[in-house]
């Protein structure tokens, strides 16, 4: 099997994660964050709406990481998100990391909103 390296561009990958962190394009950031193909910052949690709805012309789906096990997030979250036109994936913080770097490297339209492991 062939196997080639994953290309990013210009684009912010997530490098990797640990207790209480994410690795960011090289830079570790601490808490729960909001990362988009152009960049990365805090996130306030499920409570941070505005942060999220703010991506409605970016982006098309947006994976939220609900820390070490899946969870389910708050239906008005989800009702708003939805009605704004984005598509929400709902999956433990891991996974939405690795999704969102699989499709960033297809150079989809996605973001991701995580909560720490």
């Amino acid at each position: 099997m062939r196997m080639t390296e994953i290309s990013f561009d210009a684009a912010t990958p997530i490098d990797g994660y640990g207790p209480g962190f994410f690795r960011v394009a090289g830079q570790v950031m601490e808490g729960a964050i909001l990362v988009t193909p152009t960049g990365a910052r805090g996130w306030g949690g499920y409570e941070d709406v505005a942060a999220l709805m703010a991506l409605a012309a970016d982006v098309d789906v947006i994976f939220i990481g609900t820390g070490a096990e899946i969870a389910h997030i708050p239906k008005r979250l989800r009702d708003d998100l939805e009605a704004a036109g984005l598509g929400v994936e709902t999956m433990n913080s891991p996974a939405a990391c690795r999704t969102y770097n699989v499709l960033l490297s297809e150079g989809r339209r996605v973001a991701a909103a995580v909560l720490p492991v």
